[in-house]
């Protein structure tokens, strides 16, 4: 399999080799303020990966990621928010402005990061690898607009998907089973 072309929140092009991310820990994301990191400060942990969008219908779900960050991360829950612009161009902000709206309106302190692409040959390779391990609704792998929630358990394996119709507060039932 060839490489293909990751874009980062800049712009900048490099090339993406599957083999270079062998688990999800080791997948590169760049925090809000552009710093390089991977999600190994997660290991061990249960993550709730979501792409985010600060002028989206379902932006007001950031309250309920927010709930369940403050009820369950002393417990080993990480929630982890990933803006995205590819959805009626619903993410237009620079990261200042992307922090500065999630904190100001829903007190968002769980980890939010640079924005990226969620589908296509842009997608990130954070979201091809969780596409790739949970399909989506008839088999699909394509991520179908903001907020559609990733759940991962303690050793990396992604266990849940769910669209972006589906509220934070539903999943507490999972989580409470994944953090036992």
């Amino acid at each position: 399999m060839g490489a293909s072309i990751k874009e980062s929140a800049t712009g900048a092009t490099a090339p993406y080799h599957p083999a270079m991310s062998e688990t999800l820990y080791d997948i590169e994301v760049e925090t809000l303020d552009g710093t390089p990191t991977t999600l190994r400060a997660y290991e061990g942990k249960v993550m709730l990966v979501v792409n985010t969008a600060s002028q989206c219908g379902f932006t007001p779900q950031l309250a309920g990621l927010e709930e369940l960050h403050k009820k369950y991360a002393a417990r080993g829950l990480a929630v982890l928010g990933f803006p995205c612009n590819q959805f009626g161009e619903q993410e237009p902000g620079d990261a200042a402005a992307i922090g500065a709206f999630c904190q100001k309106n829903y007190g968002v302190s769980f980890p939010m990061h640079a924005k990226i692409e969620v589908n296509g040959p842009g997608a990130h390779p954070l979201y091809r690898k969780l596409t790739r391990d949970k399909k989506g609704l008839l088999g699909s792998s394509r991520i179908k607009w903001n907020f559609t929630k990733f759940l991962i358990d303690r050793d990396g394996r992604v266990v849940g998907r769910w669209g972006p119709t589906t509220k934070p507060a539903k999943l507490e039932s999972t989580i409470e089973d994944l953090l036992k």
